[in-house]
């Protein structure tokens, strides 16, 4: 090896402090105009309600018209002027028609919620474009470039070129995608690959940028413009994936243009024919006025948002964070589910499954332990992490080592208690004619293991097991989502194809894609939505993001989950509970058919009244108390979905199936316990 990686190399400089790009929630105009708005509307509701004067609660009132509405009525006459007649406008005038008739409270809860609505949707695209942008800070600003006499200089990330040769020192991350010119290291390549144990670098072996390297130093031949990098790939990706992704429309807005126009102009004809045929002005003005308010889309609109928002605040209390009401819609159609395997089907973190001492080592199983321990307890590697928290879970002594040295791709060696002893890689460490331990290491291997063997002076005394751990819900999970869907969820992984499949058959999975690159993920959402299904990707990593953002619902796991899967995805399970995911797409459910069943009745009452006001004469303040009655009467049904029943009782064919196998699952994983062999 070269004398540039074998030299001790300086100390890398401290990287420059992460710049904030997070944006604030005031720093957005909408999110100003609703939050003033809303305030507005709190002080004057109370004493509307008290029999104040009007003199205290009307200006308060018009306030909260000014600050709430002039934002979507500018939109809306903007629209207009390209002759597009869209809601916002028509709401506002719903609204201002409210207060003409003396509905003031009516017409100034209509505006806020409108602006609300609206400053939640700038708050989720603007957050969806800071996590973008903070994907950069993944690839390194600088690298180490060699010189063709020998010498090094520090230059931008960005000015590398194809063909250029960086020195990678150990516990920086790499700064362009290449390949290893020489050296070896153990590289986290998680945020791109989502493998959940880092990935041995040698002569030949591609490298991506913004991975981060181990113990040993590399050299890398630049392959990729950093502008083309695997990194700057996923920054793409993401916002190609938003921008083409369908409009966000809830389903009345779908239908909005139609009903917008016919409103407004079969307004305008009851004014105007009545008045051609000689009808007084008063009588004809109050008659459009009649009409307009029965024929007003409050209770159209209120049918759509308080099942929805209903359904949102039931999930945030079991754990679901729903991102907006168009969230909780898109789950309801969602007929195909891919999950991801690191961090989403397991739990990330890697554990000791299996204690295997050989019989010619002369070890017990707690003793094999405490000797891998002690040997592996100064080193950082996960592996190491998971064997010595392995034995403080089962209260060992870990005795001190001594002389200890690490060597990536093969393991630490270390004095303990007087033995030489090395824990690695079976493939580095044994030797050709120990068939018994090789044995025993391909059989933890073939069931998806990562084989740790054991040696004491030279010769083999035991093989660990070292896998992610399957989380316990995973399999309940698995068979309630394919009971919804009518179709088994697909695994898509960066993870190699033995583990993913010995996983996948445990949980029940049948089509396994493995070894997966970012945009092969979104490649196979996007095949999947080419032939109109709607498919449901739940992830955690920043190598899940694309996929998130190009489907048509994406949610990310929380506790462990990236920024930018956080941030991309529509809903996030905060607690990890995969349970959560079946239950919610239930929930979405029920309330896609109470939003139906409200259109129903707000139609129903819409017509009646809008019949009696065409071909009779119809009071104006029974009109007002019918479009009224309606109003409240979806706004309560949608209200059902806030009660505890409405998430434990949902589908009850499908609950049973999600708290009986997950009971199975947890009995199954305590029986197995003592043998050390948790699945």
């Amino acid at each position: 090896m070269s004398s540039t990686l074998t030299a001790k190399a300086p100390p890398p400089a401290a990287p420059p402090a992460a710049r904030r790009r997070r944006t604030r929630l005031l720093a957005l105009p909408e999110a100003r105009w609703a939050l003033a708005a809303l305030a507005l509307f709190l002080v004057a509701l109370p004493l509307h309600l008290l029999g104040a004067p009007w003199w205290l609660w009307g200006p308060l009132y018009a306030a909260v018209y000014v600050t709430g509405g002039w934002e979507p009525g500018w939109a809306g006459l903007m629209a207009l002027r390209e002759k597009t007649l869209d809601v916002d406008l028509l709401m506002v005038v719903a609204a201002l028609g409210a207060a003409a008739i003396g509905q003031v409270l009516d017409g100034a809860l209509l505006i806020v919620i409108f602006a609300t609505s609206g400053a939640l949707e700038a708050v989720a695209t603007a957050r969806t474009a800071d996590s973008v942008r903070g994907l950069l800070d993944l690839a390194p600003s600088t690298a180490t470039r060699l010189l063709p006499d020998g010498g090094e200089e520090t230059v931008a990330a960005g000015a590398l070129a194809v063909g250029d040769t960086i020195l990678v020192r150990p516990g920086e991350r790499i700064g362009a995608d290449g390949r290893v010119l020489d050296g070896a290291s153990d590289v986290d390549q998680a945020t791109i690959t989502g493998e959940p144990l880092p990935v041995t670098k040698k002569l030949g072996d591609e490298v991506f940028a913004g991975t981060v390297n181990g113990t040993g130093a590399l050299r890398v031949r630049v392959e990729r413009d950093p502008a083309d990098s695997v990194i700057a790939r996923i920054v793409r990706m993401v916002e190609e994936a938003s921008e083409t992704k369908a409009p966000t429309q809830l389903f009345i807005e779908k239908v909005e243009q139609r009903y917008s126009l016919g409103m407004v102009v079969a307004t305008l004809a009851v004014f105007a024919i009545p008045l051609a045929f000689g009808a007084t002005l008063q009588s004809a003005l109050l008659r459009a006025m009649t009409f307009m308010i029965v024929a007003s889309p409050c209770a159209v609109v209120l049918s759509t948002m308080p099942p929805l928002l209903s359904a949102i605040a039931n999930a945030g209390r079991h754990g679901v964070l729903a991102k907006s009401a168009v969230v909780m819609e898109r789950l309801a159609q969602v007929d195909a589910v891919a999950l991801d395997k690191t961090g989403t089907l397991t739990e990330g973190t890697p554990r000791v499954t299996d204690v295997r001492p050989l019989a010619e080592g002369g070890l017990d199983e707690r003793e094999l332990l405490a000797l891998a321990a002690s040997a592996e307890h100064p080193s950082e590697h996960p592996l190491a992490r998971a064997v010595v928290e392995a034995a403080h879970e089962r209260g060992l002594v870990i005795a001190a080592a001594e002389d200890f040295a690490s060597a990536p791709g093969r393991g630490v060696r270390a004095m303990v208690d007087g033995h030489l002893t090395d824990v690695g890689s079976p493939a580095r460490l044994l030797p050709a004619d120990d068939g018994h331990a090789h044995a025993v290491a391909r059989e933890l291997e073939n069931a998806g293991r990562t084989a740790v063997v054991v040696l004491r002076d030279g010769a083999a005394v035991g093989v660990l097991g070292v896998a992610d751990r399957l989380r316990p819900d995973a399999a309940a999970t698995v068979a309630a989502l394919t009971h919804l869907t009518g179709s088994t969820p697909v695994l898509l992984t960066g993870d190699n194809e033995r583990a993913a499949r010995h996983l996948a058959a445990e949980v029940g999975i049948t089509d396994v894609r493995a070894g997966l690159l970012p945009q092969d993920k979104v490649a196979a959402v996007r095949a999947w939505e080419r032939e109109g299904r709607h498919v449901l990707v739940v992830g955690d990593g920043v190598n899940d993001a694309p996929a998130l953002a190009a489907a048509h619902c994406g949610v990310a796991m929380g506790k462990a989950g990236s920024d930018l899967a956080l941030e991309t995805a529509d809903a996030i399970v905060v607690r990890d509970e995969l349970a959560t995911i079946p239950a919610v797409v239930t929930l979405s459910r029920t309330a896609r058919r109470l939003v139906i069943q409200n259109l129903v009745i707000a139609g129903t009452f819409i017509a009646v009244l809008v019949t009696w006001d065409l071909a009779g004469t119809l009071p104006l303040p029974l009109g007002v108390a019918g479009h009224e009655g309606s109003t409240v009467i979806v706004g309560l049904n949608g209200l059902r979905l806030l009660r505890e029943s409405a998430w434990t009782g949902v589908n009850s064919p499908l609950a049973p199936r999600l708290r009986g196998p997950a009971r199975w699952a947890r009995g199954a994983r305590r029986s197995r316990a003592p043998r050390g062999r948790a699945r």
